[in-house]
């Protein structure tokens, strides 16, 4: 690998950065990115979508670095799968999250590790509609099998709980939760880039992108960390980053904080970056 980057880990979000608006990876991007590979460039993303998911949606590029979920939660093996670093709530943190949720009405899904599998807990009955959707997708999905029925909150915390997402048809519904919660808790509130729903994940204090992606480079041997990003739950890392790029679409207060703002993820920005600023000086 050519000195100029061996000490640099390039770390991209999916949705709204890497991937197009229709959730799929261009071409261009697939290329540029197993070009990256071959030269042993070190890039990697940083996702809140599960390992299922997001195996998905990057079927059509070669990432044999591990790879970061649910928003920081997880450092995974991409090849395997398996956990390299995971983060997980005590079970009394478990249960003032989800007795913060059910004390407004709400009833989140529950992200838990269950007989050694991934897994997450619905209450079909309470599922706003936004959420159902949600649940629906995964449901739909023959490669995704994480998805578990339950029919009363005492089974809700069943596992080893990491991450809880609400989805609300009304953003009032989750603001009082967030207000309980963010001094606690790793706290995002944002809106789905996709159908505009509000949404609010909690995670154990502590856990980002950010800190995740500085385990990763340690893992590595990195010493500098680029990134990409278009959404609040980017913050954390181009807050801690050498370099930050927000596509065009991206919130404002991402663009704010980035080195510098390219072009929007329908246009294969982070591809184009990536080729002209490092393919290119290798």
């Amino acid at each position: 690998m050519t000195d100029q980057f061996r000490d640099t880990l390039f770390l991209s979000d999916l949705d709204g950065t890497l991937l197009r608006s229709d959730q799929t990876l261009g071409e261009y991007t697939c290329s540029v990115i197993d070009r990256l590979a071959d030269a042993g460039i070190h890039f990697s993303y940083a996702t809140a979508r599960s390992i299922d998911t997001a195996a998905l949606v990057t079927k059509g590029i070669c990432v044999n670095l591990p790879v970061i979920v649910h928003n920081g939660s997880f450092i995974l093996d991409s090849v395997t799968r398996k956990p390299l670093w995971s983060a997980a709530f005590t079970h009394e943190e478990e249960i003032e999250v989800y007795g913060a949720f059910l004390d407004h009405g709400l009833f989140p899904l529950t992200y838990a590790v269950i007989d050694g599998k991934n897994r997450f807990s619905y209450i079909k009955a309470h599922c706003s509609r936004a959420q159902w959707d949600f649940v629906m997708s995964r449901l739909w999905s023959e490669e995704d099998r994480r998805a578990r029925e339950i029919f009363a909150p005492d089974e809700a915390l069943d596992g080893t709980v990491y991450y809880f997402a609400c989805i609300a048809d009304d953003e009032k519904q989750l603001l009082p939760v967030y207000k309980r919660l963010k001094n606690r808790f790793r706290c995002i509130y944002s809106r789905d880039i996709y159908t505009d729903a509000p949404w609010l994940e909690i995670m154990p204090q502590g856990v980002s992108k950010a800190s995740a992606a500085h385990k990763l480079m340690g893992l590595l041997g990195c010493t500098r960390l680029v990134c990409f990003g278009d959404a609040e739950n980017d913050l954390s890392m181009f807050e801690s980053a050498d370099e930050k790029y927000a596509v065009a679409n991206a919130v404002p207060a991402l663009k704010k904080r980035a080195t510098a703002v390219i072009g929007e993820n329908d246009e294969e920005a982070v591809a184009a970056w990536l080729d002209a600023n490092v393919l290119k000086k290798i």
